[in-house]
């Protein structure tokens, strides 16, 4: 663990620190009344952001200062990866604890029109944290599978609003020419930019829980900054798109810019910043714990140094995400840990710190993270990916990487070589065959065909291979 964040400590950095301490002993009394009560989660997660796309983690030309602020209240993670390097897989992962291609719908990269999707039964976040008297709201996205087979409502969430699809127009709330904005299993129509109305929604959500004091699950899942590239005052932009005979108008390759992109990543910051004040005045953030994160790595115009590659790729562009993690009581002002952790790691965390044993029918494949969140080591693990586009694999073991993509092999130190040029895979022939025979070893227990009970999980099929009963 290390205190100075984002790079070396400087004399802001050391007083940025103290004051943390100092508000830190002023909830001391806050955090006592709290004590034996189950805390809540407030998840807030970006979608393709980069992993330098926020000016505590190094972007230069334009400041994020709400999520600045919320790093140097809590914790920084540098080597926080995502499950997958596209966002259907991702959450997949999120929901369950699980690599996500344990389940059909994980190995959607991403989920497009095909009718599968998150299972109803099969144990989430949500509804492990229901046993525990949780109330649980997802807002934003969902892009787990179309209703009326599946939906968040299926999926343990007590409450949604948001969209069902990959990503849509931030006014017209229209993808690929339908309209997706959803109250429940009901449509909506509802004026405004998309940021701004899911922050809107999620304030309305924390009045009602600061109202009726249940402990709360609160999945805030931004579509920012996806495409299309639209800022708080692009509407002509979204007529523009929303009046193309281009079928594929939405996706925006013709659009967007630097100061676009800009525009939408200081917009999700200041909307951030309106529900973590919102947290405070309603006298919830000291039994809060706030989890900000990206689903995956950067797309057009991210930030990712200092790696190379993008969203869809397994280079560390791809997977490396920005992790910031405010927990009363746990982590400490200001710091940063070089641990790494995964999407899945959240369920188990989140479990354990509700009072959960773990689940021995349904096992995690994440971990606990709670000693890395304190600033001490988490066991040494193998951390594994894959994805079908140019038939990429990946492995990390300790600092070392094993790679495969377009047909090419590698094995790169990601510790002393972040943007992966130096490959070790000669000089070092026996990490390199270990870690490729792990690779093999775990893909051999994971699903590969994609149309496997794609079409409904019934039966025999729910009860011996998924865990779910018939």
């Amino acid at each position: 663990m290390n205190s100075d964040w984002p790079g070396t400590l400087t004399r802001r950095g050391a007083i940025a620190g103290a004051l943390g301490t100092a508000a830190l002993s002023v909830a001391a009394p806050a955090l006592a009344r709290h004590q034996g009560k189950k805390p809540n989660f407030l998840f807030i997660m970006a979608d393709d952001l980069g992993y330098s796309d926020l000016s505590c983690y190094g972007r230069k030309d334009y400041k994020t200062p709400n999520l600045d602020r919320l790093a140097g209240e809590g914790m920084r993670f540098t080597h926080a990866y995502a499950n997958s390097a596209v966002c259907s897989a991702t959450r997949t992962a999120l929901l369950t604890g699980r690599y996500q291609y344990r389940l059909p719908v994980g190995l959607e990269e991403p989920l497009g029109q095909r009718n599968v999707g998150m299972p109803p039964g099969f144990p989430t976040l949500p509804s492990l944290l229901k046993d525990r008297g949780y109330i649980s709201s997802l807002i934003g996205k969902w892009h787990l599978g179309g209703m009326p087979e599946y939906g968040p409502l299926k999926s343990g969430y007590d409450e949604f609003w948001g969209i069902r699809s990959g990503g849509v127009d931030y006014f017209t709330h229209k993808y690929f020419g339908q309209k997706d904005l959803w109250d429940g299993e009901t449509p909506v129509e509802e004026a405004g930019y998309l940021t701004e109305l899911l922050t809107d929604r999620a304030l309305e959500t924390l009045d009602a829980r600061a109202q009726d004091q249940q402990p709360f699950l609160l999945s805030l899942h931004y579509t920012a900054p996806h495409w299309p590239w639209e800022g708080p005052e692009d509407q002509a932009e979204s007529k523009r798109l929303d009046e193309s005979e281009n079928p594929v108008a939405i996706m925006d390759y013709d659009g967007g810019d630097m100061e676009t992109y800009a525009a939408m990543v200081t917009a999700l910051d200041s909307q951030v910043g309106r529900v973590l004040e919102h947290l405070k005045q309603r006298g919830l953030a000291d039994n809060t714990v706030v989890v900000f994160t990206s689903d995956n790595g950067g797309e057009r115009f991210s930030d990712v140094w200092p790696f190379t590659g993008r969203k869809t790729e397994l280079l560390e562009g791809g997977l490396r995400i920005p992790t910031i993690v405010r927990w009363p009581g746990v982590t400490q002002p200001g710091t940063q840990s070089d641990q790494p952790i995964m999407s899945m790691d959240w369920l188990p965390t989140f479990m354990a710190a509700a009072g959960t044993e773990p689940n021995r029918r349904y096992p995690s494949d994440g971990q606990d993270i709670r000693p890395a969140l304190r600033g001490e080591e988490l066991p040494e693990r193998t951390l594994f990916w894959r994805f079908k586009n140019h038939g990429q694999q990946a492995a990390r073991q300790g600092r070392y990487k094993y790679l495969e993509i377009g047909g090419n092999s590698f094995l790169f130190d990601v510790v002393a070589d972040p943007l992966e040029r130096a490959n070790l895979k000669e000089r070092m022939p026996d990490i390199y065959a270990g870690l490729k025979q792990q690779w093999a070893k775990w893909d051999a227990d994971m699903l590969h065909d994609p149309n496997a009970s794609s079409y409904g999980f019934t039966g025999k099929v729910l009860a011996d291979h998924y865990g779910i009963d018939s």
